[in-house]
């Protein structure tokens, strides 16, 4: 099911995620993922693999095989999120950036990707710029406040509408 972006009041806002864009490589410095997805405009997890996988079946299947079934099922939640769904992450600084997901996965097979274990990706489309502290949804700072790196749904009931209000007042809604 394909989210569709908001068109007026009474719609339903699109889904919301937290994207840590951590790798669960210790030996990757923190942040390089986030700075890179805001960079090439995509957002992203980890799981490197040896092989590029051709579809999110195959990606699934190498990720359980090579991390385990908790990491594909993570990754399947990641492939499956509608495209729309807005995505939060958080910089090496603790600002946090608002995109929208506008395509499917990819397997992100570039040196740059490897480096920085950001490789199963989709085109995010982000804000120029972050958010400031006093406009971003309790909801988020909340789902960020708990610490992880698990690519998450933000399922605090007001999240999604006023993270929709965050993305139309800077896009012009």
């Amino acid at each position: 099911m394909t989210a569709a972006p908001r068109t007026g009041g009474d719609a339903e806002a699109p889904a919301v995620y937290r994207a840590p864009m951590r790798s669960r490589d210790d030996r990757v410095r923190g942040g390089l993922a986030v700075e890179r997805a805001l960079q090439t405009g995509v957002c992203g997890v980890g799981g490197r693999l040896e092989r590029i996988p051709d579809s999110p079946v195959d990606a699934l299947a190498a990720v359980d095989a090579v991390f385990g079934e908790r990491m594909a099922r993570r990754l399947e939640r990641f492939v499956s999120a509608s495209e729309g769904s807005f995505v939060w992450t958080r910089d090496v600084d603790g600002l946090l950036w608002l995109g929208r997901i506008t395509g499917p996965w990819h397997y992100d097979a570039s040196g740059e990707a490897r480096e920085v274990d950001l490789v199963h990706v989709r085109a995010c489309d982000w804000l120029e710029r972050p958010v400031e502290p006093a406009a971003v949804p309790s909801g988020v700072h909340e789902a960020f406040a708990r610490g992880g790196r698990n690519w998450q749904s933000i399922t605090r009931a007001d999240a999604a509408r006023d993270t929709a209000v965050v993305w139309d007042s800077r896009r012009g809604g």
